[in-house]
């Protein structure tokens, strides 16, 4: 047990372990860089920074390589092993420790952003109100249900338990509280609802003569439009059918246990602590050219009955309750002077929000203590000469 225990040691603490995790670091940044041109940012990002193994084709020859997720994991074992545990700890090395526990803060930062963060956006037009954000990228099904004077009570369904019914899968999405259940088939994550023609034929089912046609997924993958189709299926056996597509104006709506519902395919949203309302949006354009040189967003934060105001911009951004607000873009695309335009606020809710901060903090005063005593070492030996 003790020859493997130092053999561990020996091979995760090893400064070749270090530069070859830092060169592949650097080989995974350059042709994940390339890839963006053909494949967008959100699935490169997922292929080649948050997956633990990829194949990477280069032409027609498939090259496996270990994902930065798994790369960056053993960075950490390394600099934990070789740069804490194994260093000699004494007052000659203390600004290295120092610095080295500022690097792991900064790879733990980056660990809790992947997996426990929340990233979206929240659009609105000048005096629209929203209490929550939602995603670019993922989706849910919303089956919402009539509580009366103008109430609602949603039963939300995550992308995980629907993603793959693909094809003539199927999956079952059900409640105790619900009097039916949903089967979802065919879901595609990019599609356009089309109307059949009487002159060809489709492989996949017709729903009062429109059928879902699956596409390539654009390179911007905020721009893919996700639909599936639908069964409601109650519990005597009568069916539903119906498509949902992300961008409908409207939800497929049914009655069912005397209640009317509506079951809608819509981004992912997360609740706000807090409502914000946009009350101006203001835009500055350069001059004799319809190119913005500036744009910010005045809005009210509404907690309860207080309310105050803020003002975001593109370079100072609100943080409010864990969250921080950006001023992202603006919209309608085309728009003519005068035209009623809406504001687009990017949401970030991190947990690790301030350690990246922290970390460089913490590796700064590391590098100043190491740094002051060659200094002050040098000094005496000069003086000493």
């Amino acid at each position: 047990m003790r020859v493997l225990l130092d053999g561990f040691l020996r091979v995760f603490s090893s400064l070749a372990l270090s530069v070859a995790l830092l060169l592949m670091l650097g080989l995974l940044t350059w042709l994940g860089t390339l890839e963006q041109v053909d494949h967008g940012l959100f699935e490169v990002q997922k292929r080649y920074f948050e997956s633990f193994f990829l194949v990477h084709h280069a032409g027609s020859i498939p090259i496996p390589l270990p994902g930065a997720n798994l790369v960056l994991c053993l960075l950490f074992v390394n600099l934990a092993v070789g740069g804490m545990a194994r260093m000699r700890r004494d007052r000659r090395t203390a600004g290295i420790l120092i610095a080295h526990a500022g690097i792991l803060i900064l790879l733990l930062s980056g660990f809790v952003k992947m997996y426990f963060s929340d990233d979206g956006h929240v659009t609105l037009f000048e005096d629209q109100r929203a209490n929550h954000f939602e995603s670019y990228y993922r989706w849910e099904i919303a089956i919402a249900e009539d509580l009366g004077d103008g109430r609602l009570r949603e039963h939300v369904v995550p992308q995980e338990d629907f993603a793959d019914a693909q094809g003539d899968r199927t999956a079952r999405l059900g409640s105790p509280e619900l009097p039916f259940e949903v089967e979802v088939s065919h879901y595609m994550p990019n599609s356009r609802p089309t109307p059949k023609g009487p002159m060809f034929e489709v492989a996949v089912p017709v729903v009062d003569g429109v059928f879902l046609q699956g596409r390539e997924l654009a390179a911007e993958a905020e721009t893919n439009i996700a639909g599936a189709y639908v069964s409601v299926v109650e519990r005597d056996g009568t069916r539903t059918d119906g498509i949902l597509w992300g961008m409908d104006a409207h939800p497929l709506t049914v009655t069912a246990g005397g209640k009317d519902w509506a079951i809608d395919l819509r981004h992912e949203r997360y609740a706000m602590p807090f409502t914000i309302e946009l009350e101006k949006f203001t835009k500055v354009d350069h001059p004799r050219i319809n190119m913005p040189k500036e744009f910010s967003s005045d809005v009210a934060v509404i907690e309860g009955e207080a309310s105050r105001p803020v003002k975001i911009s593109m370079n100072e951004p609100l943080r409010e309750a864990g969250l921080v607000l950006y001023q992202a873009s603006w919209g309608p695309g085309g728009a003519r002077p005068g035209d009623r335009l809406f504001s687009t606020l990017s949401v970030v809710r991190n947990p690790a929000d301030k350690l990246p901060l922290y970390a460089c903090i913490v590796i700064a005063a590391g590098l100043v203590i190491h740094f002051t005593r060659k200094l002050a070492g040098y000094v005496r030996r000069e003086a000493g000469a």
